[in-house]
């Protein structure tokens, strides 16, 4: 049960605002879930190119999600002058104090149906980066096979790295086939 401020501390538009926030917070969770789910087939297709066209995909929604943010503190910023508290302590039960029950109800299911998106996108997210960890680490270990040294670089300084003579001398046979 919730306890509603007095009149005079309310600010009528405030949860229609959330409410639109979380609807678009909805939006772009479920688009970014879209593109982690797309990349990790493309990984595990081994598609290159598509993987980058991900990437690319990922990083722009990350940048409409960067003005999500902004407009979240806003609203963080709002409630917590009516609550009296910090606007990182303003909480859905705490907006919901300032809202009709109606309104607070179907906050608090947005932001649930949110914070299980955005489990699932960290969780997918996580698997694609060991995805990709396995492949280059299976890449690195087939140039070191072929005879290359799948650590040549730069280094620190910025100077490539040059393979030790011992490497570069040393032949690798992958394979013994009698036909």
């Amino acid at each position: 049960m919730s306890t509603r401020l007095p009149a005079r501390h309310a600010d009528p538009m405030l949860g229609i605002d959330v409410l639109v926030h979380l609807g678009a917070q909805l939006v772009t969770v479920r688009r970014l879930l879209r593109v982690v789910l797309d990349q990790g087939a493309a990984i595990r297709a081994r598609d290159v190119h598509r993987v980058v066209e991900l990437t690319g995909l990922l990083q722009a929604e990350l940048e409409r999600r960067r003005t999500l943010e902004e407009a979240r503190m806003e609203l963080l910023e709002r409630a917590g002058a009516l609550l009296g508290v910090a606007p990182a302590a303003v909480t859905i039960p705490l907006l919901a104090a300032l809202m009709d029950p109606a309104t607070a109800q179907l906050a608090g299911e947005r932001s649930a149906e949110l914070r299980g998106l955005l489990a699932e996108l960290q969780r997918e997210h996580y698997c694609n980066r060991v995805l990709m960890n396995q492949e280059l680490a299976f890449l690195n270990h087939l140039l070191r096979l072929a005879g290359e040294d799948g650590d040549i670089g730069y280094d620190c300084a910025g100077d490539r790295r040059i393979a030790s003579a011992s490497k570069v001398a040393s032949g690798h046979r992958v394979f013994d086939l009698e036909v």
